[in-house]
């Protein structure tokens, strides 16, 4: 009996397929046409959202992951569709999202000739992906395909690349579904080493302060859970990185807060009073550490992560416990001694309530008419009941999003940590709503972040996607013009903005919008934004030198914090 031959292009699809891909972000272009072309009779398993610039499609793909729990997926051109993804590629990599990237090539016999839209994507990316691969024959597309799923949501997970070059698209194949579980030389899950569990167990059981940090690997790893009876058994209070917000509820009793720069007050300054310092899922970026030489030097440090390279990268560890932290926390619950500390969770409460006083009382409830950007952050959570996704930009609207939003769920924050990338909400929100349909998603930024990518208005437009837009608008770049006005004596260099009439635009996409100033129409704009079908944009005026406070001064220590600008 003869073999069924099909193309590249069509054993792409029928790969995606056996993957279980539904859903992918893309925009078409000559030389992936082919794969466009069989993707055309696979509409009614995949659905492809057409984006309007591949920068959109990258951040969509993030989105859609970090919102599942699973890989996202877009496609796009070669040349300057494939450079355009680079932005979004190396952002997911920072920020450890699962994301499959195919980029159409020129066929083999171009390679190197300077061919159109030709362009070495395997060269540029392999620095920011766990793997880039060219697909040169047919024959090779399902393999290609299943370890590019499985490396991207293995370990630690990552962006993946694959260039498809356009011979491939088209030459003929025989199709064999292909599953890869194993990879020589690739260890996605250290083991670990229980010799190193039993030390960590036997100095948390003797620390009279502890502290753990919380960072997004409790999310990947899906062990929020676990860390919550981790805490629970322990009595250890917890902060929580930017990345890892939502793995703890706001509410929890051990959850003190945010760690960083823009922070909270207790769980900084402790970090330099406590003497077992337990972090879990995170890369101790320097936003978290502020001056490594002056963070924790008091402290025993035990580290929990999946990727061995994190260890001792920033600081150094007295203790490491490699390997998937739903494992790793499942075993030391078993190990640890149930504990009381009483005094030194009490010890939080003054920082509390000094930053209160000093800093979320003001912002929440300012003496002025003018709106503040906190306000109007916590008013939305609140009208969503605190189950709402949250999507940031980067800038004050981040920090205020982050710092004033209220999390119940997990995955409930999506935001640019690593890379910093303005312009990443609006599209990355386009792909929450993809991956989760079922939440109510808020997509905050700024004036000068949503003019980024204001082109996917077009493809919420088209999609009717139910992103929540909410537009801080302080006719700045906020955040660098607050660095200006603390370390650079007021010269706002640039960063006033001059905007367009966002209303008028989001009329141009049909996109029912309204602007609002007062406290009065800020409840008003929030309940008829939520009761809206559909997409909405929601502009609030604010202060227009409002400030993100308390903040620790770039190359300053986690326990000297500014309460004002």
């Amino acid at each position: 009996m003869s073999k069924e031959l099909i193309s590249g292009a069509e054993a792409l699809m029928r790969s995606l397929e056996h993957q279980g891909v539904k859903t992918i972000f893309g925009y078409p272009g000559g030389s992936i046409m082919p794969v466009f072309d069989a993707l055309y009779d696979h509409q009614n398993l995949i659905h492809h959202i057409l984006v309007r610039h591949e920068q959109g499609a990258v951040h969509a793909a993030q989105g859609f992951a970090r919102a599942s729990g699973n890989v996202g997926v877009c496609l796009v051109t070669s040349g300057p569709g494939a450079t355009n993804t680079v932005t979004g590629i190396a952002d997911a990599m920072i920020d450890s999202t699962p994301i499959v990237v195919i980029a159409g090539q020129v066929g083999v016999g171009f390679l190197g000739t300077d061919a159109f839209q030709e362009v070495d994507l395997v060269g540029i990316t392999q620095p920011i992906t766990k793997w880039s691969y060219q697909i040169r024959r047919a024959e090779d597309v399902a393999w290609a395909v299943a370890r590019a799923f499985y490396i991207a949501n293995s370990g630690r997970p990552g962006p993946v690349v694959l260039d498809f070059a356009k011979n491939a698209q088209i030459e003929k194949t025989d199709f064999i579904p292909t599953k890869v579980d194993f990879i020589r030389s690739y260890i996605p899950t250290p083991d670990t080493d229980m010799n190193q569990l039993s030390e960590a167990a036997a100095l948390i059981n003797s620390a009279q302060r502890p502290l753990v940090l919380v960072g997004q690997g409790v999310e990947l790893g899906s062990a929020q859970k676990e860390l919550q009876q981790f805490i629970e058994k322990a009595d250890i209070p917890a902060g929580c990185t930017l990345m890892g917000l939502s793995a703890l509820p706001t509410a929890h009793p051990l959850n003190k807060g945010m760690l960083g720069m823009h922070g909270n007050l207790g769980p900084n300054i402790n970090t330099n009073k406590c003497d077992v310092l337990i972090a879990i899922g995170m890369r101790f970026d320097d936003r978290v550490t502020g001056n490594l030489a002056t963070y924790a030097p008091q402290a025993k440090v035990i580290h929990f992560d999946i990727d061995p390279a994190e260890i001792d990268k920033n600081v150094k560890t007295d203790i490491a416990v490699l390997g998937d932290c739903k494992y790793t926390l499942t075993e030391i619950i078993q190990l640890i001694e149930p504990s009381q500390h009483t005094e030194w969770i009490e010890s939080f409460k003054d920082y509390e309530e000094l930053e209160y006083e000093r800093v979320i009382h003001p912002e929440l409830f300012p003496k002025n008419n003018v709106l503040s950007m906190g306000e109007v952050v916590r008013a939305v959570s609140d009208a969503t009941c605190h189950e709402a996704i949250l999507v940031t930009d980067v800038g004050q609207n981040q920090m205020m999003a982050a710092r004033y939003f209220k999390y119940t769920k997990d995955r409930s924050i999506i935001t640019s940590g690593g890379l910093g990338t303005m312009g990443f909400s609006l599209p990355a929100a386009i792909g929450a709503t993809f991956g989760r349909p079922d939440r109510t998603v808020c997509s905050f930024m700024g004036d000068g972040g949503l003019q980024m990518n204001i082109q996917e208005l077009g493809t919420i437009m088209e999609q009717n996607a139910p992103v929540k837009i909410i537009v801080l608008n302080n006719n700045y770049l906020g955040n660098v013009r607050q660095w200006q006005a603390m370390f650079f004596n007021r010269k706002y260099s640039f960063t006033p903005m001059m905007n367009p009439d966002y209303m008028k635009i989001a009329s141009a996409y049909n996109i029912p919008s309204k602007r609002v100033a007062t406290r009065e129409e800020l409840e008003q704009g929030i309940e008829e934004m939520l009761t809206t079908e559909g997409p909405f944009l929601l502009e609030a005026c604010v202060i227009e030198e409002g400030n993100v406070m308390p903040m620790t001064p770039p190359g300053g220590s986690v326990n000297q914090m500014l309460l004002e600008c």
